[in-house]
C-alpha cells in the first residue's frame, strides 16, 4: 500500500504545488479565462447566424459538401488517441516512465471526443436530424458504425479516466482548507470511500488493466471507422484500402504531439520539473519520429500507387496538390510537419525540450491542415467534365473552429481546477516499489 505520509516529506513543496493549481485564483486565469470564453461566446454566436440563415453562410456548396467543420473533426478525433496511446498501451507494456504523465494524456481522449462530436453537430444544417442516426439508421451506414464506435470510446475513456482518479481524489479530500467545502463534499462522494488497502488496490490494478486492455481495440475501430466514412465513397482520392491504418497512425503521430505541448506548457508555467522530466519529453519525442516515419510510409503508398496507375481523374488530383491550387498548402504541410520534426528530433543535439516542443506543435499544424487536404480537394475534383468545385471558408466557420480549440482549452484548465494533474498515487506508487 501506499505510505502517502512518507512520501508527503519527499515530495511537500512539489505536492502543494499540485494542490495549489487545484485552489488557483492568479488574476492571469480568470483573464485567460475570460478570454477563451469570449472566443467560445462568439462562436456560438456564428453558430446562431448558421441556423438562422442556414448552411449558406457557410464557404460549403453542392460540390465541396464538406469543409473545416469535418477536417476539425477529423482531427479532434485524432488527438484523442493520445490517452490511450500513453496511458493504455503503455500500461500493458509496463513502461513505468509514463506514470507523472498519464493523467494528462487521459485527460484529452473524452475532452477531444466531446468537441469533435460537437463539429458534426455544426456540420449539420439541421442539428435535430442527429437523432434520425438512432431512430432510422442502417447498419450499412458508415455513419451509424462512427456513432456507435465514438460512443464506446467516450464511455469507454471517461471509466478509465474516472477509475484511475480515485485514489487521488481521496488523497486530496482532507487536504484542501476550509474554504473549499463543497468540493470536500464533491470528494467525498466521487472517492467510493477509497482508504487505500491492499484489497481496493488490487481491485483498481484489475480494473485498470482489464479497461486498458478493452480500450486499446475501441481505439483502432474508431479512427479506423472515420476514415471507412471517406474510403467506401466511390471518389477520387478517398477509395484507398490503405485508408484504415493510414488514418490510426496519423491519430497517433497526433496524438503524442498534443501530449507533447501540453506537459511542455504545464512543466513551464507550474514548475513540475520533479514530475515532468527530460526524460519524459525524450521518450515521447522517439515515439512521435517512429510514428511519423510510419505515417510516411502509409502517404507514399496513397499518392505513389495513383500516381503509377497514372488514370486521369488520379493525375489531376495529384497535379492539383503538388503543383497547383493546393501545392502551396500541401508542401507547407510536408515541410512543416514531416521533414522539419523528424531531422530535430533525429538529431541529438536539436533533441531540446524547446526543439521538441516546437517539432510537435509544427506536427499539429500539419496534421490539422493534412486533413483538410484530405477532405476538400477530393470533393472539389470533378467526377464528370465540370470545373472545379470552389471552397473559401466564411467567417461563421473560422470562428466556430476557433471556438472548439477555446473550449477545448477551457475544459482541460477546469478539468484540472478540481483534480490533480499528475495522477500521484501511480507516481507514489513508482517510489514505494524502487524502495521495496
Amino acid at each position: 500500500m501506499v505510505n502517502y505520509e512518507e512520501l508527503e516529506k519527499k515530495y511537500g513543496r512539489d505536492l502543494n504545488k499540485i494542490i495549489q493549481l487545484i485552489l488557483y485564483t492568479d488574476k492571469s486565469f480568470y483573464v485567460f479565462v475570460s478570454l477563451l470564453i469570449l472566443v467560445i461566446a462568439f462562436g456560438l454566436y456564428a453558430y446562431y447566424t448558421q441556423l438562422k440563415y442556414g448552411l449558406a453562410v457557410t464557404g460549403m456548396n453542392d460540390v465541396v459538401i464538406w469543409g473545416l467543420y469535418i477536417s476539425n473533426f477529423v482531427f479532434f478525433i485524432g488527438i484523442s488517441h493520445a490517452g490511450t496511446f500513453i496511458s493504455a498501451i503503455l500500461r500493458i507494456v509496463g513502461a513505468e516512465w509514463r506514470r507523472p504523465i498519464t493523467r494528462i494524456a487521459e485527460t484529452i481522449t473524452p475532452i477531444s471526443l466531446l468537441i469533435a462530436v460537437s463539429m458534426i453537430i455544426a456540420d449539420l444544417g439541421r442539428p435535430d436530424r442527429l437523432f434520425n442516426i438512432l431512430l432510422y439508421g442502417r447498419i450499412e451506414s458508415p455513419v451509424l458504425w462512427d456513432f456507435l464506435s465514438i460512443s464506446a470510446y467516450l464511455i469507454g475513456s471517461s471509466i478509465f479516466l474516472y477509475a484511475a482518479l480515485i485514489p487521488d481524489i481521496a488523497f486530496l479530500k482532507n487536504r484542501l482548507p476550509n474554504t473549499s467545502k463543497w468540493k470536500k463534499k464533491l470528494y467525498d462522494i466521487l472517492s467510493l470511500n477509497w482508504t487505500g488497502n491492499e484489497q481496493q488496490r488490487r481491485r483498481l490494478e484489475r480494473v485498470l488493466k482489464i479497461m486498458s486492455i478493452i480500450i486499446v481495440p475501441v481505439m483502432v475501430t474508431v479512427h479506423t471507422v472515420v476514415s471507412w466514412v471517406f474510403a467506401v465513397q466511390l471518389r477520387v482520392g478517398w477509395h484507398n484500402p490503405v485508408f484504415g491504418p493510414y488514418f490510426v497512425v496519423g491519430a497517433v503521430y497526433s496524438g503524442i504531439a498534443t501530449v507533447i505541448i501540453i506537459i511542455g506548457i504545464l512543466r513551464r508555467l507550474f514548475g513540475l520539473e520533479q514530475f515532468i522530466k527530460k526524460k519524459h519529453f525524450d521518450y515521447l519525442a522517439l515515439l512521435m519520429l517512429s510514428i511519423g516515419l510510419t505515417y510516411i510510409y502509409f502517404m507514399i503508398n496513397d499518392y505513389f500507387i495513383p500516381f503509377y496507375g497514372g488514370r486521369i481523374e488520379e493525375m489531376r488530383l495529384l497535379t492539383e496538390l503538388a503543383m497547383g491550387r493546393y501545392s502551396p498548402l500541401f508542401w507547407f504541410t510536408m515541410i512543416i510537419g514531416f521533414i522539419i520534426p523528424i531531422f530535430v528530433i533525429a538529431i541529438p543535439k536539436t533533441r531540446t525540450i524547446k526543439g521538441i516542443v516546437v517539432s510537435a506543435f509544427l506536427v499539429n499544424l500539419a496534421m490539422w491542415l493534412k486533413r483538410y487536404l484530405i477532405v476538400v480537394p477530393s470533393l472539389a475534383s470533378p467526377t464528370m467534365p465540370y470545373e472545379w468545385g470552389i471552397y473559401i471558408p466564411t467567417w461563421v466557420e473560422f470562428s466556430i473552429v476557433a471556438a472548439s480549440f477555446a473550449a477545448f482549452t477551457l475544459f482541460y484548465m477546469l478539468f484540472f481546477k478540481f483534480f490533480p494533474i499528475i495522477s500521484l498515487w501511480e507516481v507514489f506508487e513508482a517510489e514505494n516499489t524502487k524502495k521495496a
